[in-house]
C-alpha cells in the first residue's frame, strides 16, 4: 500500500486554455483544502476556487474537482485542478502542492497505482499509455475497444478453458489405472484446437495491423532514376529530397510523415537499388534493403518510358520476396512514349502516374490499401509484451496436444500451466515490482 501522495501536470508543455494538475494519495485533499483555503469540498462536484502559494498569495482561480477514494481512476483520493493555461500557472500550482507534502509523480505512476489497487488491469493500463500516441482513427477505435475490456475479457475466457482442462486432467490422473474416455479425450482436443487456431489469428492480425499502432512504414522502391525522390518531394509538397539526372543520387534512406485520411504514415524514400561499385552506394542499398523488410506497405517505381531491364528484374524479384506485405505498384513517368512490358507485373495490378500528371491515383490506392488494412474487427495486441506472451502459451498450448493423446496426463498438465501463465500475464503479470517499473516508467508524466 502506497503512503506518499504524488502530484504532477497531466497537460502536455506549452500554451493551451486549460492546464491540469493532478494530486492523489492520502494528503490529497488536506493539500487542496490548504491550498484553496476551504473547508471542505463535495466529491465529484465542480467547484471554482482560488488558489494560494505558501504566502498567501493568490495564483489563479480554478476549478478543483475531488474524487473520493476507492471511486477515482487509481482508487486513491485525488483532486485535479484545472486551471488556465500555460506552464508558468500549472508549474506555480504544483509548487504549491509539493511544499504542502505532495511528492512528484514518476512517469505512469498514476496509472501504476490503479494497477496495483486493482481499479484497472494491464491490458487497460497499455491501451491508457498507447491511445495518447495513437496514429490513426482505427488505432484510437482499437486502443478504446481494450479500455472497455474486449482483451481482458478474451483472457478471462480462456483462463476459465484452461482451468478446466487442468480440472479433467487432474481427475484423470487420480483414476490412472482406467482409460481416458473417447467422448473427454475429443472434448479436450477440441478445446485445445479451438484456442490455438485464436491464439494463431490473434497473432497474424495482430503483425498484419501494427502499424495501426506505432505508424505505417511506406517505402518507395525502384531502380536509380525511375522518380522516387520526385514521387517523396509531390507527396510532402516541399523539396526533401535531392532530384537528378545522375544515377545514384539518394545514397541513404530518407524518412518523412504525412497524413493520408485517417492514418499517420512514414514515407521512407530509399537509394536506387542496382549492382554498385561505390561503397557509399552500396552501404545505401543494404540500408534500402532493410527497409524495405522492416516496411508494411511497399511502393515499387517502374520508369514506363523505358524497356523492362535487368535492374527492373531484380526489383520484381525484391517483391516476390515479400508478398506477404501490401505491394503497390507504380508505373511512373505515364507523360512519355510507353516502352514497358506491363505484363511483367501480372498480378500486381499496377496503376500510372506521372509528375506531370499527378500523383492522385496513387495517394487514392494508399488510402484504400490503409483502410483495408485497418477495417476488421479481430482483436488485436498493442504491444511486444502482449505478443510475446500469447506467442509463448500459442508454444505451450501446442506442446500439450501429443501428451494427451498418449496419455501422458503429467506432462500435460505441465504444458497447460505454462500456457495458463502465459496467457494470464497479459492482464495480471507475476513479474517483479522492477519489471512494472520500467514497463509504466514509459508512459508520460501525470498518467
Amino acid at each position: 500500500m502506497t503512503t506518499s501522495t504524488i502530484a504532477a501536470i497531466a497537460t502536455s508543455h506549452g500554451q493551451s486554455s486549460i492546464s491540469v494538475i493532478r494530486i492523489s494519495g492520502p494528503q490529497a485533499y488536506t493539500i487542496a483544502l490548504t491550498i484553496s483555503q476551504k473547508e471542505k469540498l463535495d466529491p465529484r462536484v465542480a467547484h471554482l476556487s482560488s488558489l494560494y502559494d505558501t504566502t498567501g498569495e493568490l495564483i489563479d482561480q480554478a476549478i478543483m474537482i475531488y474524487f473520493a477514494a476507492p471511486k477515482s481512476f487509481t482508487g486513491e483520493d485525488i483532486v485535479e485542478f484545472q486551471c488556465h493555461g500555460g506552464m508558468i500557472v500549472a508549474e506555480a500550482i504544483l509548487a504549491a502542492t509539493l511544499a504542502h507534502g505532495a511528492v512528484l509523480a514518476e512517469p505512469g505512476e498514476f496509472t501504476k497505482r490503479a494497477f496495483l489497487n486493482g481499479k484497472i488491469d494491464l491490458t487497460k493500463a497499455e491501451a491508457t499509455a498507447r491511445i495518447i500516441e495513437a496514429k490513426s482513427l482505427d488505432a484510437a477505435k482499437i486502443l478504446a475497444r481494450q479500455l472497455k475490456g474486449e482483451l481482458k475479457d478474451f483472457v478471462d475466457e480462456s483462463r476459465e478453458m484452461l482451468l478446466r482442462l487442468i480440472a479433467y486432467s487432474e481427475v484423470m490422473i487420480d483414476y490412472a489405472e482406467e482409460d481416458l474416455p473417447e467422448d473427454i479425450l475429443h472434448s479436450m482436443l477440441s478445446q485445445i484446437d479451438d484456442l490455438e487456431k485464436k491464439l494463431e489469428n490473434i497473432l497474424l492480425s495482430s503483425r498484419r495491423r501494427r502499424g495501426l499502432i506505432d505508424g505505417f512504414r511506406v517505402s518507395i522502391v525502384g531502380k536509380p532514376n525511375v522518380g522516387k525522390s520526385s514521387l517523396l518531394n509531390a507527396l510532402l509538397s516541399y523539396e526533401r529530397a535531392i532530384v537528378s539526372d545522375i544515377a545514384g543520387t539518394t545514397r541513404d534512406t530518407i524518412e518523412e510523415q504525412i497524413r493520408i485520411g485517417t492514418h499517420v504514415i512514414r514515407f521512407v524514400d530509399t537509394a536506387g537499388i542496382r549492382e554498385a561499385n561505390d561503397t557509399i552506394e552500396q552501404i545505401g542499398i543494404e540500408r534500402s534493403l532493410k527497409s524495405i523488410d522492416e516496411s508494411d506497405i511497399i511502393i515499387a517505381l517502374f520508369d514506363g518510358s523505358n524497356n523492362f531491364d535487368d535492374q527492373d528484374g531484380q526489383i520484381l524479384s525484391i517483391l516476390e520476396q515479400h508478398r506477404e506485405k501490401h505491394i503497390i505498384v507504380a508505373i511512373n513517368k505515364d507523360d512519355l512514349e510507353q516502352k514497358l512490358d506491363t505484363l511483367k507485373f501480372e498480378g500486381y495490378d499496377p496503376i500510372r502516374i506521372s509528375s506531370k500528371r499527378g500523383f492522385v491515383n496513387l495517394t487514392d490506392r494508399l488510402g484504400q490499401t490503409l483502410e483495408s488494412i485497418g477495417g476488421s474487427d479481430d482483436l488485436m495486441l498493442i504491444s511486444a509484451r502482449q505478443i510475446d506472451a500469447v506467442e509463448r502459451a500459442a508454444t505451450a498450448l501446442h506442446e500439450a496436444v501429443q501428451p494427451l493423446r498418449r496419455g501422458e496426463l503429467e506432462f500435460f498438465s505441465y504444458h497447460i500451466n505454462d500456457t495458463l501463465g502465459a496467457i494470464s500475464s497479459i492482464s495480471k503479470p507475476y513479474e517483479s515490482e522492477e519489471i512494472l517499473d520500467k514497463m509504466f516508467g514509459e508512459f508520460c508524466l501525470g498518467k
